[in-house]
């Protein structure tokens, strides 16, 4: 039972307004009669905070409490910290920065979403042995102190100053109880930890007094400067993803263009300024999205080993290893696993640079994947309760979560509509079910399930109300089946799909050229697809927690749904409205198509590869489903032909200028090497499905649920002669790998306990396998051809 007060610093109406605000210490002296026996400190805070106990910092959390919305959900923070403590006088700091409450948030870099004041909440029990014990909890009694760290944002950077010397400065009474937030509560989710030290790649000098640092990997964390230099230095550092021609740092193309402000920079910067030392600058109130620094160090050399890069993101289990040899395939692989590691600072977002969003979309398509990578359950969750945090009462959830924009405080924003946009909105059921088939566990369904009952109502409740401008001109009367045509008020589409080009090779942006007419062009075709999805798996999920009425009306309205999808955008000919590849790999993955018209589209999506001199042609939400979708309808060597692509759109092309992470756009790194948008993505890194579940063969049987059962069928190609995955499920560890050797396949595989595995080997013979370890043989003689670029 929490007795503390909110305490929050003691600064006036200018301080709390300044453009650059640091952290405050909030101070607590207190006296102790013996040695503790134990003692246990509870805390959280609306800001970033730190803790220490007579100088000692305590824990190994980063970020601490982490990002939620704070109007709605807190959480809270336990730590042990006997040994701090000692026989007579003793002191506790909290050192509180603004953090995601009250600092920059998103691409518009708003400020003071959640307040415009910082507080902090803290209790010590302290058990003194012999049934006596001690309470020291946030309240009256604290001071506020100057801290050295005189800027602090997370988007931003920090600036600390070891100059200063917070014992000197006069304390201030601090302010009780001028915040009210929500009761605190504990998180599902590991916390964001320093997971990773790296020496630098290489430091290199730029000109006098200027070096630039590369980590070697795109990463988000920040860089620890063990030796700042004599007493007044000052060194600054300056983050990014990109070197121009001349090797310089760029982050031009981080910054955002937006109707309202025009351009908008983006800049992370952090400042060390020397004390009489020894100091050691470790920026805890910041993070970083980046591969190069930038620093500027005026006057003396720079010592690389006073360097270290520090990794920093939710202390998530690794569950997954994947090899194979190919080196190509190995890289991308790892650079999909970078790019979501750069994305996992407490919550999943899409860029660790100038947006930091937890965009439902990129999410909704990586999550299957991320389940395969890492324990991601309750990270998941905890994210999945700020997207119910974030939701409407009609039931529209916000385009990303934790909410810096607060739509839902804003209904009249038109805005909010973007938080509708099909394969967006629908992360509100897909990521619950995703997580539900990979770990097994019915509670997420349970937490989510008012939630996804509410989206699909709204979702409906549009289709049903609304129509596109195109539907209106052809008939003033809706056809009957178009009140299940989910065609507005707003859908972003298959989302950063390869640009066109012109005849000079300029590439055409439609968003950037005319951003009215991308907005509203008609994307019935994506919406009433992902409507049929999300209704069908809806229905699905409301017969396993036995709402049987829910499950029988469900699984009519989504058989309505796919019936009109079918009449509105479907041929005889089986072409389908849109006609891009994005277009038939989702029709096809969805099961929408009907089996007599399946040919004929996957036909048509393999003239539209062709057509596109054998290239990727999709974006955000069909590019993980592409190669899966080709390998099961007959086209593995089609499959493999587009993994092993060089040069642009193509996965390996990144790889080729540089890339450690995958791009936002496949354009990301032009053939002059200028940067486009963010370097650091991981939708379109969904592509290592194929890896796992193609290549290695390994996925989970249909109808399974936390890997009960699975299959096991490798699609052996691209010259590709071994491979190997190995997966910690939730039953305990499959592993998969397979060598040719001489044309003969020899398979390996060990089941874990609780589970059994169905083997389909390249020449087609089959077995089925219980837990243990298992040795098989066969030809390889249907194994994908190579069609190497």
């Amino acid at each position: 039972m929490i007795a503390a007060k909110w305490i929050s610093p003691a600064e006036s109406e200018e301080d709390a307004n300044r453009e650059s605000r640091g952290a405050s210490i909030l101070r607590k002296s207190f006296a102790l009669p013996a040695a503790p026996r134990s003692a246990t400190l509870t805390a959280t805070a609306l800001g970033v905070y730190e803790v220490f106990i007579n100088g000692i910092r305590v824990g190994d959390l980063e970020l601490a409490p982490g990002s939620t919305s704070y109007d709605e959900t807190l959480y809270a923070q336990q730590y042990d910290v006997g040994a701090h403590l000692t026989p007579g006088p003793n002191r506790i700091d909290v050192v509180l920065s603004d953090g995601w409450f009250r600092g920059r948030n998103s691409g518009a870099q708003r400020r003071n979403v959640w307040g415009s004041r910082t507080a902090a909440l803290a209790q010590l029990e302290i058990d003194l042995g012999a049934g006596a014990g001690m309470t020291v909890g946030t309240g009256g009694d604290w001071v506020t102190l100057p801290s050295q760290i005189v800027r602090a944002d997370l988007m931003g950077g920090q600036t600390t100053d070891f100059r200063i010397d917070p014992d000197r400065a006069d304390p201030a009474p601090v302010r009780v109880g001028i915040v009210a937030p929500p009761a605190p509560s504990w998180s599902p989710a590991p916390p964001v930890r320093r997971v990773e030290e790296r020496r630098p790649a290489s430091l290199r000098r730029l000109r006098d007094g200027v070096s630039i640092l590369d980590a070697g990997q795109n990463l988000s964390g920040w860089v620890r400067v063990s030796d700042p230099g004599p007493a007044g230095s000052e060194t600054v550092l300056e983050f990014g993803e990109h070197l121009d021609s001349d090797g310089d740092l760029t982050t031009a193309h981080l910054d955002m263009a937006t109707p309202q402000d025009g351009l908008r920079q983006f800049h992370q910067r952090d400042v060390v300024i020397a004390g009489d030392g020894p100091d050691v600058f470790e920026p805890r109130h910041t993070v970083h999205g980046f591969r190069y620094v930038r620093i500027t160090h005026p006057g003396r050399e720079l010592e690389p080993g006073s360097l270290t890069v520090v990794v920093v993101h939710s202390d998530l289990e690794l569950r997954a290893w994947f090899r194979c040899s190919s080196p190509e395939l190995e890289r991308l692989h790892e650079a999909a696993v970078w790019s979501f590691r750069g994305n996992i600072v407490d919550v999943p977002t899409d860029c660790p640079t100038r947006e930091r969003s937890g965009w439902t979309g990129d999410y909704q398509v990586f999550a299957p994947v991320a389940a395969m990578l890492y324990d991601v359950e309750g990270f998941s969750r905890k994210w999945l309760q700020s997207v119910r945090d974030d939701q409407s009462d009609a039931g529209l959830p916000a385009a990303f979560s934790p909410d810096s924009a607060r739509m839902k405080a804003h209904p009249e924003n038109p805005a909010r509509a973007m938080g509708g946009s099909a394969g967006w909105g629908d992360a509100t059921v897909l990521v619950p079910w995703a997580i539900y088939e990979a770990y097994g566990n019915p509670e997420v369904l349970t937490e989510n399930w008012e939630s996804m009952v509410q989206w699909v109502d709204y979702a409906l409740h549009l289709a049903e109300t609304l129509r596109h401008p195109t539907r209106i001109s052809r008939s003033e009367v809706p056809l009957p089946h178009e009140r299940y045509i989910w065609d507005g008020p707003f859908h972003y589409g298959e989302w950063c799909e390869p640009k066109r080009r012109r005849a000079d090779g300029s590439l055409i942006d439609p968003l950037a050229e005319n951003p009215y007419a991308y907005m509203g062009a008609d994307r019935g075709e994506v919406g009433t697809a992902y409507l049929y999805r999300s209704t069908s798996t809806l229905s699905r999920i409301a017969g396993l927690l036995g709402e049987r009425a829910s499950a029988e009306k469900y699984g009519r309205i989504a058989a309505a749904v796919k019936d009109a999808w079918q009449k509105e955008f479907l041929t005889a000919e089986g072409r389908t409205g849109e006609d891009t590849q994005g277009a038939y790999v989702r029709a096809l993955a969805f099961g929408l198509v009907p089996e007599s018209l399946r040919e004929a589209a996957f036909d048509r999506l393999v003239e539209l590869i062709h057509e596109a001199d054998d290239r990727v042609g999709t974006g955000f939400l069909s590019s993980g489903a592409l190669l899966p979708t080709l390998a099961e309808n007959g086209r593995a060597d089609l499959a493999f032909r587009l993994l092993f692509r060089r040069g642009t759109p193509s996965w390996l092309g990144m790889l080729d200028r540089g890339a450690t992470t995958i791009w936002e756009d496949w354009e990301g790194v032009d053939e002059d090497g200028n940067a486009h948008a963010s370097l650091n993505h991981y939708s379109k890194g969904a592509v290592i499905r194929f890896l796992h579940e193609y290549l290695v063969g390994l996925r989970q049987a249909p109808g399974s649920i936390g890997w009960e059962r699975f299959e096991v069928r490798p699609f052996p190609g691209g010259e590709v002669t071994s491979a190997s995955f190995r997966f910690v499920s939730p039953r305990g560890q499959i592993e998969v790998s397979w060598q040719i050797v001489d044309d003969q396949f020899h398979h390996n595989l060990t089941v874990p306990p609780r589970s059994e595995a169905a083997v389909t080997l390249p020449d087609g013979s089959r077995e089925t396998y219980g837990p243990g370890r298992h040795r098989s043989y066969g030809s390889n003689s249907k194994a994908a051809p190579c069609h190497q670029t």
